[in-house]
């Protein structure tokens, strides 16, 4: 989850330091201490510009219905869910919007094997803990009350044993998320007031001819 006053401090580290440097900060903010080291590697990954694909926005448009690589069609709807989460939308467009959710599924695509996994077991454990706190609801059919609720309990500073699974997940699907998001039109333009000269206009998954299956 990412306050106003979160993006307003990203937007002058990033004017005034480097925008990879911002991003790190933000996510060192997010509890990326308590992460794991498949965490670090992923978050790391997201800030990769060698992985961002640059599309043009009228092809997007153009695009046949987006396919994930990564992801299973649920599996990327819950990310979508916890994208939005993170960053919502308030006066500007939020993660789902920048459609982050793509982003994180080409990361995936492009990662270690073994970091997918951790992450998908992490997606995994959303959905088996929001189901005991919910009366038995996969985190994507919880309210946004409660959604929230799940997520607040993994950021805070003292986080219960059972919550302590889920708290690398977090940390990283929070740092892929900030990576993406500043990474696009929406997140740099609209957000920060940057001159759109930086960003990637869409993820619609990596064109890398040694990452095609």
């Amino acid at each position: 989850m990412i306050t106003n006053k979160d993006r307003v401090e990203a937007g002058k580290a990033q004017r005034g330091v480097s925008r990879r440097a911002a991003l790190r900060g933000i996510a060192a903010g997010a509890g990326a201490a308590a992460g794991a080291l498949w965490a670090s590697r992923l978050e790391a990954l997201a800030q990769d510009p060698a992985l961002h694909t640059h599309v043009a926005a009228a092809a997007m448009v153009q695009a046949p219905p987006f396919t994930p690589k990564a992801l299973t069609p649920q599996q990327l709807e819950s990310v979508a869910t916890l994208c939005e989460l993170i960053i919502p939308t308030t006066d500007t467009p939020g993660a789902k919007a920048a459609l982050v959710d793509r982003f994180i599924d080409n990361i995936l695509a492009n990662a270690r094997p073994a970091d997918k996994e951790r992450f998908l077991t992490g997606l995994a454990w959303m959905d088996t803990r929001s189901a005991a706190l919910n009366g038995g609801k996969a985190f994507a059919q919880a309210t946004p009350e409660q959604q929230t609720a799940l997520l607040t309990r993994l950021a805070g500073q003292t986080v219960e044993a059972d919550d302590q699974p889920g708290v690398p997940f977090f940390t990283a699907i929070k740092g892929m998320t900030i990576a993406g998001y500043y990474s696009t039109k929406i997140g740099l333009e609209q957000e920060l007031g940057d001159s759109g000269q930086l960003f990637n206009p869409t993820f619609v998954g990596c064109t890398h001819p040694e990452h095609q299956a």
